[in-house]
């Protein structure tokens, strides 16, 4: 074994460090096809049903070039949830529906300090996968018990200090679906 005094053992160090920090600090996928993407799944969120499968093939695709990004994760679980309103086998609405809950899940598992950072859409991170999974928590029905977690990830959006950092666009999305669920309180 090699003391810790020994250059080899300094050099696997400082490999393995940087290893550890590339993993952990916010990545971003090309604009061009996050936007493309993004597009598909804003299709997606009026009903258009083709749309649902264009993004969720399109976000799964990404995903599978960045693993390890947990905004293009966010995203790839919500579209595959989504995917739940294109069938009507109850066995594929079910999976459909987990399967996108579970990477969301990993998705909020994986946010780190480095996600308050921008990531794409010059949004921070760690507020783009929190209000993603707020809106697909709030939109599955209630017997999956998401409802309570999603109203506290969307109130953790609108509590934090770094939505005056984000786009004027991305600050009135979130406030229009805070509107919407305060109306929809009994």
């Amino acid at each position: 074994m090699r003391s810790p005094a020994s250059p080899h053992f300094s050099t696997r160090l400082l490999a393995i460090a940087a290893a550890l920090w590339v993993s952990t600090s916010a990545q971003a996928v090309p604009e061009a096809p996050f936007q493309s993407a993004f597009a598909q799944f804003s299709q997606a969120q009026t009903g258009d049903s083709a749309a649902v499968d264009q993004a969720a093939e399109a976000f799964a695709a990404l995903l599978h070039t960045e693993p390890g990004n947990p905004v293009v994760m966010a995203y790839a679980g919500a579209a595959t949830a989504m995917r739940a309103t294109t069938t009507m086998l109850p066995w594929k609405k079910m999976s459909y529906a987990e399967d996108g809950m579970a990477l969301i899940d990993k998705a909020l598992a994986l946010l780190t300090p480095a996600h308050n950072a921008v990531v794409q859409r010059k949004v921070p991170g760690v507020l783009e996968v929190r209000f993603v999974a707020a809106n697909t928590f709030l939109a599955v029905p209630g017997f999956m018990n998401r409802g309570a977690r999603g109203a506290k990830l969307l109130g953790e959006v609108l509590d934090s200090p770094l939505l005056a950092q984000a786009p004027q666009e991305f600050q009135d999305a979130v406030r229009q679906r805070a509107a919407q669920l305060k109306a929809k309180a009994p």
